[in-house]
């Protein structure tokens, strides 16, 4: 029985950091743009008109019932169909956006609904409009109550970024795929490949926890775990 050799693979390092930091700007991409629409949606789903409501319902409900992959591929197969052409980093951003979006819509609006009707009414009667009402009374506690399922989340998205690889994208998956490919060693590449995903998981982990402190306070942040939030793995 062979051993496992790890020496060959170790000097593809430069291969293996190129794809984790391809991962990283991926994944900073969409969890930066893809917040900001989940976050828009949730108010609108919330708070907007009925039409308006029930656009943003359909938009959840159609990516949280379909694969990645496939919408993956409707992106970067489907738009250059009706003339509009991207790379497929370009893709890989933008169909990582519409799914984290349509996730934390979920998750935005149940913090959102959590915050006491009462809280509401106080600014009504300070005759505040409802943009005033959402950006001071609504959106702060909301996102404190939501904070950790974010984190879950947006470590998805970040793990999710692999299948990114399916239109030949070189992040870490895609690298590993090149390095066992060339050396036919699978299983010491994805060995060392699970173990770059692990560390890089706990080190937005942690971060993000301390950005949830330092933004909403240890108390608040430690509560709002006992929120309870709509079913968010894709």
């Amino acid at each position: 029985m062979l051993g496992l050799q790890f020496g060959p693979i170790l000097a593809k390092y430069p291969a293996f950091l190129e794809g984790l930091w391809l991962t990283v700007q991926l994944s900073v991409g969409a969890i930066t743009l893809g917040s900001f629409v989940g976050l828009i949606a949730a108010a609108l789903r919330s708070m907007g008109p009925k039409p308006v409501q029930w656009i943003v319902r359909v938009y959840v409900e159609a990516i949280r019932n379909t694969p990645f992959l496939v919408q993956l591929y409707i992106i970067f197969f489907g738009l250059p169909s009706v003339g509009i052409t991207i790379s497929a980093i370009q893709a890989s951003i933008l169909a990582m956006t519409i799914n984290l979006g349509a996730y934390s819509t979920e998750i935005f609006r149940a913090g959102i609904e959590s915050i006491h009707r009462s809280q509401l009414e106080a600014g009504q009667s300070l005759a505040l409009t409802r943009v005033q009402i959402f950006r001071h009374v609504v959106l702060v506690p909301a996102v404190a109550k939501v904070w950790p399922s974010l984190v879950s989340q947006f470590i998805l998205i970040m793990l999710t970024s692999s299948v990114c690889s399916f239109i030949s994208v070189e992040e870490l998956s895609g690298a590993a795929y090149t390095i066992q490919s060339e050396t036919f060693q699978s299983f010491e590449v994805y060995i060392i490949a699970g173990l770059l995903y692990l560390g890089l998981a706990l080190i937005l982990k942690t971060g993000l926890a301390a950005l949830g402190i330092q933004l909403f306070g240890r108390k608040r942040v430690a509560k709002s775990a006992t929120i309870r939030v709509p079913e968010v793995l894709p």
